[in-house]
């Protein structure tokens, strides 16, 4: 109960907004001494994503297709931009399972108790898994250098693009946690949460540009693979790395993958942060 407790003088007189945001920095920060307390959480977080760097790179890097070459080097540079925006959408499960594992304690009712900000308890989990998500980042990227990937292969780019690209893959993850908490507060239980997390994510992050190249999908896979919120994100990612990416697609999130990949994020976060907060409101243990 420590935690609680330290998290009581949230509510200080002044700017709504302000409020807002000092409860959830300070729901944030406890968050973040939460999971330091606790590196495990940490660990095998960063396991998972290493593995599909290793086994897809090593496994299929010879024989996957990618703009007619079966080049294992440029399938590594095709790879990564999926592999990170598959890490950072996985965070959904974790931030899902958080907030349900606080439900199940009863936290959340302390917090409802509270004078705090509506929200704040949400905005700061999410806030945190954000947190970790950008570590997580620095990991895998600093895998990708060593198995071999490496930006501005087919086009130039500068350093400018690539922290856009890595700002993109962070607000997606960012809007995917929002998902999670909502997920997190209907369900009963912290594992139920996990699954509910990440049962969806699979064909959304595999029905997509992530891995192969959709071009060689059926018609009607491939529309729904270019029309992904989360091929989006990847495209860009892409693109801003220096790989052409899906070049050949016509459909306006391909040939407008940034715009599109901020509009995505952003309408991901407004609606899910709004029904979130609202179930919020009415959860109880």
């Amino acid at each position: 109960m420590s935690a609680v407790n330290d998290a009581v003088p949230l509510a200080a007189p002044g700017n709504p907004i302000g409020r807002s945001v000092h409860d959830s920095l300070i729901v944030a920060k406890r968050n973040l001494i939460r999971m330091s307390r606790i590196p495990e959480m940490v660990i095998f977080g960063l396991i998972q994503p290493i593995m599909f760097v290793v086994l897809f790179t090593y496994v299929f890097g010879g024989s996957m297709k990618i703009d007619g070459s079966t080049s294992a080097t440029d399938y590594k540079n095709f790879l990564m931009a999926g592999i990170f925006a598959q890490t950072v959408t996985f965070a959904t499960a974790s931030s899902g399972a958080g907030i349900a594992d606080d439900m199940h304690k009863g936290l959340i009712d302390r917090f409802r108790s509270l004078p705090m900000a509506r929200g704040a308890v949400l905005t700061g989990r999410t806030l945190a898994d954000l947190v970790q998500t950008a570590l997580t980042l620095l990991v895998l990227a600093v895998v990708g250098l060593l198995v071999g990937w490496r930006v501005g292969t087919f086009h130039d780019t500068n350093v400018g693009r690539v922290l856009a690209a890595f700002g993109l893959l962070l607000l997606l993850g960012y809007a995917f946690t929002w998902i999670g908490a909502l997920i997190g507060l209907t369900v009963r239980t912290p594992e139920a949460a996990t699954s509910g997390g990440l049962i969806w994510l699979f064909p959304v992050t595999f029905l997509s540009n992530a891995f192969v190249d959709i071009s060689n999908m059926t018609p009607w896979l491939r529309h729904i693979a270019e029309w992904n919120p989360f091929s989006a994100t990847v495209q860009a990612t892409r693109v801003l790395f220096g790989d052409p990416g899906q070049s050949d697609s016509t459909a306006w999130p391909m040939q407008h993958s940034v715009a599109a990949s901020l509009t995505y994020s952003v309408l991901i976060v407004v609606v899910f942060r709004t029904l979130a907060v609202r179930k919020y409101r009415s959860a109880t243990a």
